[in-house]
């Protein structure tokens, strides 16, 4: 390695842990369960032109992109002429490159030359923010005002301290006021920590031309792995779950000689129900399915957008516009990436995957006081050429570092007994390779509480590829004292749970991939040994 590149690497090493610092301590002074043993938080440095410098290892590239997207909003409400050290702006607008209510993106510039040069931002989904449903997982919602409160970008902070106002609408917004505020507290202090280190950095060496040269550098091999794809249009299509309807993700993959272009003409229109994306969550869905074509070893940062040019359709369930919810974007988010994965599939024959499970969300709060467990659970991913699908990895998560909290944690914060967490034998499509296989999450409440999920794959399991089976279909149950399960809806609020009940999780397998009656006969006396499969 040169000296150059070295410095260059030493350099972004230096960016990339001032990041992860900062996700560490949003995770460390957070107060929401999900976030303290999840280490659910996503932490970013950007420059004043909105580019992606470099990211803490837990933020997932839908992340990246809602913290990248989210930037030039803030920067048009407040020109940087008029900011000053220690102000500090929060935003949650999907319309303006946010995620969802509960979702607060929080920057702080960072001034060098006098002036501000750079952003650190962080990003959790924070404790209540109003809605119909505690912890925004509405299932119902046909607008976005139903989904909780919206903040368009607004400045919580300055050098002298918090805006009070402010912080009381917050908190009067919200079932659990205490909570949202010291994960708010939390969301600042990582955006604080980050902005020191960044300005130590800028005080040693000229910090831009060094971003400048590793940014170019990425970007440099972005295109190099693109190069190898064979020139053409390639297309392909996924469905989204809604109700007894089935919703288009249509996209058409053109790779050029100088990058390539993501086009979603053709994708069915938004509707007024929770399964829209807004247009950062979509571009990250992008981002994620091109990255699993080039080399893994690439890091992300503004290098890899720029040989991509990405078109959504306004008002298409890809990009979605006001007021039309956004909270409910991972299932066409990730049948977006499905979408990609066919339409390259089809320019690389032998490289595809049978299709994945997704996340399952779901919530549980207090019918009676205020307590709230959100959490998700992760189905098992398709297979590919070559190889069995992973257990249990949610593979369409988005590329993050995140964890399913542990049953111990969980039951000393909460009113809830964690009774059983498994594999699901038989639930991985039947395939030359298998699917991965999903899980079933059994919680008993001990109080009366209330429950909103928010699944997809459910109905329609994740497809075997090459004459692979599809994967095990999960749902959603309540099971009674007795023993007894009756389903709850793949996409519902407020389902009451009575003491002594217990929400049932179950994930879906992924598809198979390949003629069954070719699979190895010793992969399958393995699956029997190891109790992946039944006789």
């Amino acid at each position: 390695m040169s000296a150059p590149d070295l410095t260059a690497e030493i350099l972004r090493g230096a960016l990339r842990a001032a990041a992860e610092e900062a996700s560490i301590v949003v995770v460390r002074s957070a107060y929401s369960t999900f976030i303290v043993e999840g280490a659910d938080a996503a932490a970013a440095i950007l420059d004043a032109n909105g580019r992606l410098v470099a990211h803490s290892l837990s933020t997932a590239i839908v992340q990246c992109a809602s913290l990248r997207s989210a930037l030039p909003y803030v920067l048009d409400a407040y020109p940087p002429a008029g900011m000053r050290p220690g102000d500090v702006f929060c935003s949650n607008d999907v319309y303006q490159g946010g995620v969802h209510a509960n979702d607060l993106l929080v920057f702080r510039p960072v001034f060098a030359g006098g002036r501000p040069a750079y952003f650190t931002g962080t990003l959790i989904h924070v404790a209540d923010l109003s809605g119909l449903s505690a912890g925004g997982m509405a299932g119902d919602a046909t607008d976005v005002f139903l989904e909780g409160l919206q903040l368009p970008p607004v400045r919580i902070a300055t050098a002298a301290g918090w805006d009070e106002g402010l912080i009381r609408v917050l908190a009067a917004n919200s079932r659990t006021p205490d909570r949202l505020l010291g994960d708010l507290r939390a969301l600042v202090a990582g955006v604080n920590v980050a902005a020191r280190r960044v300005e130590a950095l800028a005080a040693d060496r000229d910090l831009a031309a060094g971003i400048d040269g590793y940014l170019a550098h990425t970007e440099a091999r972005m295109r190099e792995e693109f190069a190898r794809l064979p020139r053409g249009t390639y297309t392909g299509e996924y469905a989204v779950e809604d109700g007894d309807e089935r919703r288009r993700v249509r996209v058409a993959v053109t790779v050029r000689d100088d990058g390539v272009l993501v086009d979603f003409a053709g994708t069915d229109p938004q509707v007024a129900r929770p399964v829209n994306s807004g247009f950062s969550q979509t571009l990250g869905g992008v981002m994620y399915a091109l990255r699993c074509f080039v080399d893994p070893a690439l890091p992300m940062n503004e290098g890899c957008f720029a040989p991509v040019e990405v078109r959504m359709p306004e008002g298409s369930l890809v990009n979605c516009t006001k007021p039309y919810p956004g909270g409910g974007r991972w299932a066409t988010v990730a049948a977006a990436e499905e979408a990609v994965f066919a339409a390259l599939t089809r320019a690389l024959p032998g490289s595809g995957a049978a299709a994945s499970a997704i996340l399952q969300a779901f919530s549980i709060s207090g019918a009676t006081r205020p307590w709230l467990h959100m959490a998700f659970e992760l189905g098992g991913m398709g297979a590919r050429y070559g190889r069995d699908g992973p257990d249990a990895t949610g593979a369409l998560f988005g590329g993050g570092r995140n964890i399913i909290p542990q049953a111990e944690p969980i039951e000393a914060r909460l009113p809830v007994r964690i009774e059983e967490v498994a594999l699901i034998p038989d639930s991985g499509g039947r395939g030359r390779w298998r699917g991965g296989l999903g899980t079933r999450t059994v919680i008993r409440v001990l109080e009366d509480a209330l429950v909103d999920t928010r699944g997809d794959r459910l109905r329609d399991p994740p497809a075997g590829a090459e004459g692979g089976g599809p994967g095990r279909a999960g749902g959603y149950f309540r099971e009674r004292p007795d023993g007894t399960r009756e389903p709850l809806p793949p996409k519902a609020t407020r389902s009451p749970l009575r003491a002594g009940e217990a929400l049932v999780v179950e994930t879906s397998g992924g598809g198979g991939y390949g003629d069954p009656a070719e699979r190895d006969p010793d992969a399958v006396a393995r699956d029997l040994r190891e109790g992946r499969v039944t006789r």
